[in-house]
């Protein structure tokens, strides 16, 4: 028992130690540290674009100013197109010139100078991420590379104040300057929108972390019920090919061998024939050919001749539904008689009032 006690005491101990109390911050190295300074000189260089000259030559006197607080000697080469940083004799900090020079880097990268100079300082660091080769198609490039920038910068901004760092999207590179955790976000973030991950999917789990790092009790738990779990969802079906191919069946023995024209002549009784005979069988089966093919061109001709198939209409007057077809002869005569009735009613007034014009007409005449 007094062994398990002890162990778990030294166990408890040594978690403690291994834990960074808060507000601890590590000692800034200053020049009582190294008075000596270095004893092999170094240097480093790099280019520029050409756009960038008129830019660096106004800002260049304020970059000498600031290296040189930290015994670094910089230098601007215009017909070269280049800029370089080197340690001198008055350098003590021995990491301060890999901080010149990604200082350099991120100049002609574009940035600002008030950005750049934050790489000096300690606890900062600086990172481009070249974005140029993760996708081949240059269309789909670009609008990947607009996806991260977002409508007027604001998945920009809002992966800036979630980072805490200042990040520039030029040409085919992401420059980023801040502290080491937010230049990891940014990278994971910038090479996931590269893929095809949108950066809302990554900035909405860091807005999660965020509040969760406020909780203490959460922090010996997993936070993996918190954040959200986004399933990629390929819309886009892939083509099918036309004409697919089965593979068959596995057989440890080769396919049999094609036949040759000899044995093909051989099965048919053509190998034992003579030359003419061969002659005469080949025009024989010529003229077979041609006559199909006529026969074919022939009726292909008469198809012109032949009339369409009229469309057969049945005739309204004929009732479809009726089946008695029996007359009735006594109701077929009354009907008869009725109409020639009718027909002398109107007859008669039509004379009377003739004969009256006759007489009339004979009158005058005889006047």
């Amino acid at each position: 028992m007094a062994t398990s006690m002890a162990e778990r005491s030294s166990a408890k101990s040594s978690e403690d130690l291994l834990e960074v109390p808060k507000g601890w911050k590590e000692p800034k190295f200053s020049k009582d540290d190294n008075p000596k300074g270095l004893a092999v000189e170094s240097s480093f260089a790099t280019l520029f674009p050409k756009y960038r000259e008129s830019y660096l030559r106004e800002c260049w006197p304020l970059v000498e100013k600031s290296l040189s607080d930290h015994g670094i000697k910089a230098v601007l080469d215009v017909v070269e197109g280049s800029m370089s940083v080197h340690t001198t004799r008055k350098t003590w900090d021995p990491y301060i010139v890999i901080k010149s020079r990604d200082m350099i880097k991120l100049l002609a990268r574009s940035l600002p100078y008030e950005q750049a100079l934050r790489v000096l300082d300690d606890g900062m660091s600086a990172e481009i991420i070249k974005i140029g080769r993760m996708v081949r198609n240059r269309q789909r490039f670009v609008r990947r590379r607009q996806r991260l920038i977002g409508p007027n910068g604001s998945t920009l901004k809002a992966i800036e104040l979630l980072t805490k760092c200042y990040v520039m999207v030029q040409g085919n590179t992401v420059g980023a300057v801040g502290p080491y955790r937010g230049l990891r976000d940014v990278n994971k973030i910038v090479t996931d929108t590269m893929n095809n991950i949108h950066p809302i999917y990554n900035i909405k789990t860091m807005m999660i972390k965020r509040e969760l790092m406020k909780d203490d009790k959460l922090k010996s738990e997993s936070w993996d019920r918190f954040l959200p779990k986004f399933k990629s969802k390929n819309l886009k079906k892939r083509k099918q090919p036309l004409k697919k191919r089965t593979k068959k069946e596995y057989t440890p023995f080769p396919p049999p061998q094609p036949e040759s024209k000899i044995d093909k002549e051989l099965a048919t009784g053509e190998y034992f024939l003579k030359e003419g005979q061969k002659q005469v069988k080949a025009q024989e089966l010529k003229r077979m050919k041609q006559a199909e093919a006529k026969a074919r061109n022939q009726e292909k001709r008469n198809k012109a001749f032949i009339p369409p198939k009229e469309p057969t209409v049945a005739s309204k007057s004929t009732p479809t539904n009726s089946t008695d077809t029996s007359i009735d002869i006594d109701a077929f005569k009354a009907k008869i008689k009725k109409n020639t009735q009718k027909k002398m009613k109107f007859s008669q007034p039509e004379s009377s009032d003739s004969s009256k014009r006759k007489d009339r007409t004979g009158k005058s005449k005889n006047k």
